[in-house]
């Protein structure tokens, strides 16, 4: 709605999860401003109660130009991650309000993205936050008020993304709207990577998928998803812990019984492409989502054969069933769960809730092969939700093992079905599992992983 159809009484008071949205004239309108004359103004409040003790912090972001129709930018639930994912022990954020351009509105794909072409002058940009300061402290609760006028921060958020350019949008049964971008990324100073990303509408700040994106043999001007791509930064942890029963794993090589690998939660398929193609497996991948499988096959390369096969189920209730009917002939020598929580008013989090259930957890551990392991990517929404599923763990596993990723954000958790600290001893003395490890330089990975 417009700003004349919006009651300033409405942002007195913080109310948790509140989401508002009206559009507001340009304050400075001109030709070095890259922001159109009408703006887009985007209000959203922390799903908690901000602390009594002090006054609530109020924080604002410049919504990059040509980024307005991006889901992390146009949608609440990319509002509220990102209040959630810019608030830190030092400012925790209770209101967040973001202003940009108005999205296009359009049910095609967003216009492509480029850095270079969206940024405006630095001092053009800090006249034009300046001329947005009378704004932001009509939106300041009264309660921010308490000890004179606050302090409005311009906060930036940084995802590395040089360049952009949407591929295709589908809408899965299970998953939603999905995205697929190829992008340009910065992944140092010195670095710069071309990627293809799958992500989803109703999670728009998680990167379900990102593989590299190499030059054809044939046709340098052609790109094309890289084999087994593991620059999910949790992704060569998770691989990184079958270093932990390699003993069993080798011997299964040598006597003819290939390792069997169970991943629950597919998306565009690069882990489940690595296990077969860098490591040899016999792989199992559960998806939700048909359409998610499509993407993968018609976008990030994959493929099945003899040993990897892609299905279509609910991966936690097939799970659930080995502690109904334990299968001798199918036990797997890892399991692998990829799987985010659904709602996300949750904020992001991984595993969901229902996978911690104790026939789960139970139909998990007759699953395993009798020296298999069970490897979670853990994304924390909360440090007692944490320790609860440790302590689950705990009741249906041998030995837990805790790996964090680089990204600071997940955690490997390796839950082990029988006592393997003693084989770990003569890993490096080993050819097999540790070699192929040490070529995708999990080294650095595997010296990271704690017995807790």
């Amino acid at each position: 709605m417009g700003a004349e159809g919006m009651e300033p009484a409405v942002f007195e008071h913080l109310m948790p999860f509140e989401f508002l949205c009206f559009s507001f004239p340009n304050p400075l309108p001109s030709p070095e401003n890259p922001y159109s004359e009408t703006l887009r103004v985007a209000v959203a409040d922390a799903p908690s109660s901000p602390s009594k003790t002090s006054p609530p912090a109020i924080a604002a972001v410049l919504v990059p130009n040509r980024r307005e129709d991006d889901w992390v930018f146009s949608t609440a639930a990319g509002h509220f991650q990102l209040l959630l994912f810019l608030s830190s022990p030092n400012l925790s954020i209770s209101r967040l309000v973001l202003i940009g351009n108005l999205p296009s509105c359009s049910s095609s794909l967003p216009r492509p993205y480029s850095r270079s072409q969206s940024d405006g002058e630095g001092a053009s940009l800090d006249c034009f936050q300046e001329s947005l300061m009378p704004l932001l402290y009509a939106l300041c609760p009264k309660a921010a008020f308490v000890n004179g006028m606050p302090s409005i921060p311009f906060l930036v958020y940084e995802d590395g993304v040089i360049r952009c350019n949407p591929v295709e949008k589908v809408v899965g049964h299970r998953a939603g709207e999905m995205l697929v971008e190829d992008v340009e990324i910065e992944v140092s100073p010195e670095l710069r990577e071309l990627r293809r990303r799958l992500r989803f509408k109703k999670m728009p700040n998680l990167i379900q998928t990102q593989v590299r994106l190499l030059p054809d043999s044939v046709d340098v001007e052609v790109f094309r998803p890289e084999m087994g791509s593991l620059v999910q930064p949790y992704l060569g942890p998770m691989v990184s812990a079958l270093f932990l029963n390699g003993l069993a794993i080798d011997e299964g090589f040598r006597s003819g019984n290939v390792p069997f690998v169970l991943c629950v939660g597919v998306g565009g398929g690069p882990l489940v492409t690595a296990l077969r193609w860098r490591f040899g497996f016999r792989v199992l991948g559960v998806e939700a989502d048909e359409e998610v499988l499509s993407v993968a096959r018609r976008h990030f390369g994959l493929f099945e054969d003899e040993f990897l096969k892609v299905f279509v189920d609910d991966g936690i209730r097939l799970i659930e069933d080995y502690a109904l009917e334990r299968s001798e002939s199918k036990l797997f020598h890892a399991i692998m769960v990829d799987l985010d929580e659904e709602d996300p008013m949750n904020g992001i989090g991984a595993p969901p809730a229902k996978f911690l259930r104790r026939n789960v957890l139970a139909g998990a551990r007759m699953a395993l092969h009798s020296k298999g392991i069970l490897v979670v990517n853990v994304i924390p929404s909360d440090e007692s939700l944490y320790a609860m599923m440790i302590k689950l763990l705990r009741k249906f596993f041998c030995e837990l093992y805790e790996l964090k990723v680089e990204d600071g954000e997940n955690f490997v958790i390796i839950a082990t079905a029988s006592p393997i600290g003693s084989d770990l001893k003569n890993m490096k003395k080993q050819g097999g599992i540790f070699e192929k490890l040490k070529k995708l330089g999990c080294e650095s990975f595997i010296a990271g992983i704690k017995k807790i």
